[in-house]
């Protein structure tokens, strides 16, 4: 724990000093050695209730965005049933760990076993999403004091690289969210240890999360040093840390991905370096996203602190990979990013306070509040906006009649289909992506096609499918269509 000494009897507010992360530092006395009382838990949960609200309000409607809901609930429905985690969606029989080593995944399915349905998962990433909230604004407190904890709290949880990823159905990345937060929070602090066991497990979410492990091995690194007290027994464990980062990736790469996706390689190598793509990222492109992670959210004072390493991995592959679904702020690559740059900026602000430069000490005060006025600002154009609108809440007579639609397929069906009704489908029956059936010839198949779209074609396009079978039409409504192998 950090160690702090009130000011004695007749000291000004300048009075009291703290010592954290082994540097003693002149803290003001009103809100600074205070606890930051509940205000970090209260946003926590008035996080968790608007991102439920946003996320579960999409599936009503029925707006799922891609497939990856339908794929992690076919691995999380079989982690729960204490099954191999097959995802038919990748290809029938496909194990999830020979596509990305997510094996932290399989916490949830205790609770998906009692609560079965995509809803759980979104649920959860809500609930992960939202307690991350917790170290930012509590650490934020404790060094700036209330107001301006709470601030930087607020700044972080409806941060736009947050908001997209809950806007984005699930990812497993949600798991990687509060796990950086909680170990910066405790670098921050000068808590080595829980610094290094917050980070360790970072490694079971994604396979390049051990870089982002190693980074934060190295952040300790650099600021246990210069701890007399508690920095010479932290050194080697941060080492140690950052050795493990990259051993454990290595052998994610190299042995346990290819040994489970049976090709014996990792399918996304094709996606960096000198695959088939050639596309690099413009400097504008670059220079925006950069822009859009450091500015709105840091001011750019993050920049002054060495936390900031733990963004360097993400931002590395995203920017050598020649696809450009990762080089901008869409979709939810951005939100491992927020815990690492707000923290930064509360870092910052906290060593900001020893230097001698006016124009740099006003700048810093004002920051909290702008920061937090630039991240509600935005958010009149993120998906958060969407619970002030009554239509999020609502669900369309069409809707309703899809859903009668797909409830027409038996449970226990095997189904191909497209990204429309995967999630209606996905707790109940084997899921088939569209055209990737290989020898299966599904019992139906649901599609969500384009208004012009005619049921003839669509009866067309099963036979293009499936040679030498026929299928019949079960119904349509609203460019959803259901055929059934007669």
């Amino acid at each position: 724990m950090d160690t702090a000494a009130t000011a004695p009897p007749g000291t000004g507010a300048e009075g009291a000093t703290a010592v954290i992360g082994g540097r003693t530092r002149l803290l003001a006395r009103a809100g600074v050695l205070r606890r930051p009382k509940a205000d970090p838990y209260w946003l926590a949960l008035a996080l968790f209730a608007a991102f439920t609200a946003l996320s579960v309000c999409r599936y009503r409607r029925m707006a799922t965005m891609s497939w990856d809901l339908g794929i992690f609930e076919q691995a999380i429905r079989a982690y729960a049933h204490f099954q191999a985690p097959i995802a038919d969606l990748k290809g029938p029989g496909a194990n999830i760990l020979g596509d990305h080593f997510s094996p932290i995944t399989a916490l949830l399915g205790p609770v998906y076993r009692l609560f079965p349905g995509p809803v759980t998962l979104l649920v959860a990433q809500a609930a992960l999403f939202a307690v991350s909230a917790v170290p930012v604004a509590r650490v934020a407190a404790r060094l700036l004091g209330r107001g301006r904890g709470l601030a930087i709290g607020i700044a972080y949880g409806v941060s736009w690289g947050i908001q997209r990823a809950v806007d984005f159905d699930f990812h497993e990345i949600c798991f990687a969210v509060p796990l950086i937060a909680f170990s910066l929070e405790a670098v921050i602090r000068g808590r080595w240890y829980p610094a290094l066991l917050w980070a360790a497990p970072l490694v079971f979410v994604k396979e390049d999360m051990g870089a982002t492990v190693a980074a934060i091995g190295a952040v300790v690194w650099i600021r246990a040093r210069r701890d007399p007290e508690r920095g010479p027994r932290a050194v080697p464990l941060a080492v140690a840390l950052m050795g493990f980062g990259i051993a454990v990736s290595a052998l994610a790469l190299g042995v346990v991905i290819p040994g489970f996706n049976g090709a014996g390689s990792y399918d996304y190598w094709d996606k960096v370096g000198g695959g088939e793509q050639t596309g690099t990222i413009p400097f504008g492109t670059a220079l925006r996203t950069l822009l859009w992670i450091l500015l709105p959210t840091t001011g750019l004072l993050a920049l002054r602190s060495p936390l900031l390493l733990a963004a360097v991995p993400t931002l590395g592959w995203r920017f050598l990979s020649h696809d450009d679904h990762y080089w901008g702020t869409d979709w939810h690559y951005s939100a491992v990013l927020m815990p690492v740059v707000l923290l930064a900026l509360v870092d910052a602000l906290d060593r900001v306070r020893d230097i001698h430069r006016p124009w740099l000490a006003s700048y810093a005060r004002q920051l909290p509040s702008a920061v937090c006025g630039a991240a509600l600002a935005l958010s009149s154009s993120m998906p958060l906006y969407g619970l002030t609108q009554g239509a999020t809440y609502d669900k369309s007579p069409q809707t309703r009649a899809v859903e009668r639609l797909l409830d027409r397929i038996p449970d226990g069906a095997t189904v191909e289909a497209n990204v429309g009704p995967i999630s209606r489908l996905t707790s109940r029956c084997r899921v088939l992506w569209v055209g990737a059936t290989r020898d299966i010839r599904p019992d139906y198949i649901a599609l969500q096609e384009p208004p012009e779209r005619t049921e003839r074609q669509v009866i067309e396009y099963a036979g293009q499918l499936h040679p030498g079978s026929s299928y019949t039409p079960v119904g349509s409504t609203s460019g959803y269509f259901v055929l059934k192998r007669g």
